[in-house]
C-alpha cells in the first residue's frame, strides 16, 4: 500500500470517526442523572481516540450496500457503528484489568482502572454494554432494531468475543495447532469485526448476497487484523502502538509469529487479505472504501 493510499485510508477512519465522536457525546449527554465519575471514566475511554475501525466497517458496508438509494438512511448504521465501538471499548477496559491481561498503557495514555479504579473501570465496562443496546433501540429503525440487536449480542458473546477470550486464557503456556489458533482468532477478535461488516449491511436493507459477501470480507479481514496484531507485538514499540509490546511471550500465549514465524505470519496475513478483497470485488467502486481500509489494517505499523 502506497503512502498516499494509506493516508486515504487514516483520512477515511478520521472522517468516520469525528461524526461518531459528536454522536457520543449526544449520547453521554442523555445520562445527565447517572453519577459524573462514572460518566467521566466512559467517556475517558471512549475519547481515547484508537483507530475507529470497527464502526467505519459499519458506516462503509452501509454505503457499498446502499449504493445511491435514497431509499435508506445512515441513522441506523450509525446507531450500529455506536454501539459496536461501545463494545469494543468496554472488552478494552476489562482486557486492561489485572485480573486480565494488566495493562497500564492503552491508546497512549493511562488505562481506565490506572487512572478510575478497578471497580469503577467494571462498571464502566458494563455500563458500555447497556449503552450500547440502549443506542439501537432508541436510535435505529424500529424495524430492524430485533435484528441488530441479535447480531451485535451474538458476536459479543460467547460463541463471538468474550468465547475468544476465555479461550485466549484456557491457552496460555500450552501449544495449540494452527487450527486452534484460528478458532481464538476468530472469536475473539474475528467476530466483532464481522459483526460490524454485518451490521452496516443491515442496516442498508441489504439483499443476502450482499450480505454474505461482507460477512466473507468480515470473516478473511478479522484473522488478517489479529495477525498483524501478533507480529506488531514482536516487531512495533510501546510509542508507536500506544500500549505494552512484548507481552505475548511472556505470557505464554499462543501467536502467530510463535507458531509459524514472522515471515510466514506475515504472507498468510496478505493471503487473508487477498481473500477479503475477492469477497467484495462484486461491488465494484461501491467497495474501493472497504478495499483502502482493508489494505490499511494489513500494511499498518500500529
Amino acid at each position: 500500500m502506497n503512502s498516499q493510499a494509506s493516508q486515504t485510508a487514516i483520512d477515511l477512519l478520521r472522517q468516520d470517526g469525528q461524526r461518531l465522536g459528536a454522536y457520543f457525546q449526544q449520547i453521554l449527554n442523555r445520562h445527565t442523572d447517572a453519577p459524573p465519575r462514572l460518566m467521566e471514566s466512559i467517556d475517558y475511554s471512549l475519547s481515547a481516540g484508537g483507530k475507529r475501525l470497527r464502526p467505519a466497517l459499519t458506516m462503509e458496508c452501509f454505503r457499498a450496500c446502499a449504493g445511491n438509494s435514497s431509499k435508506t438512511s445512515e441513522t441506523s448504521a450509525m446507531a450500529a457503528a455506536a454501539a459496536m465501538e461501545l463494545i469494543h471499548t468496554f472488552s478494552l477496559v476489562h482486557d486492561d484489568l489485572p485480573a486480565m491481561d494488566d495493562d497500564d498503557l492503552r491508546r497512549g495514555r493511562p488505562t481506565n482502572h490506572k487512572v478510575f479504579g478497578q471497580a469503577m473501570a467494571i462498571l464502566a465496562g458494563d455500563a458500555m454494554v447497556t449503552i450500547a443496546f440502549e443506542v439501537i433501540a432508541a436510535d435505529a429503525d424500529a424495524a430492524i432494531v430485533p435484528v441488530l440487536i441479535r447480531e451485535l449480542a451474538h458476536s459479543a458473546g460467547p460463541c463471538g468475543m468474550i468465547g475468544g477470550q476465555v479461550l485466549d486464557m484456557d491457552g496460555e503456556n500450552r501449544s495449540l495447532s494452527l487450527h486452534e489458533l484460528q478458532r481464538i482468532h476468530r472469536m475473539k477478535t474475528g467476530a466483532l469485526l464481522t459483526s460490524s461488516c454485518r451490521l452496516g449491511a443491515m442496516a442498508a436493507g441489504a439483499n443476502l448476497s450482499q450480505l454474505a459477501a461482507v460477512t466473507e470480507f468480515g470473516k478473511h479481514l478479522g484473522l488478517a487484523f489479529q495477525i498483524v496484531d501478533d507480529v506488531l507485538d514482536v516487531t512495533s514499540t510501546p510509542e508507536q502502538m500506544g500500549k505494552a509490546t512484548n507481552k505475548d511471550a511472556g505470557k505464554g500465549k499462543n501467536t502467530y509469529p510463535a507458531l509459524l514465524g514472522l515471515d510466514a505470519s506475515q504472507k498468510e496475513a496478505a493471503k487473508q487479505l487477498e481473500a477479503a478483497l475477492a469477497a467484495i470485488h462484486p461491488f465494484g467502486e461501491s467497495g474501493d472504501r472497504l478495499a483502502l481500509l482493508a489494505r490499511f489494517v494489513v500494511d499498518r505499523e500500529a
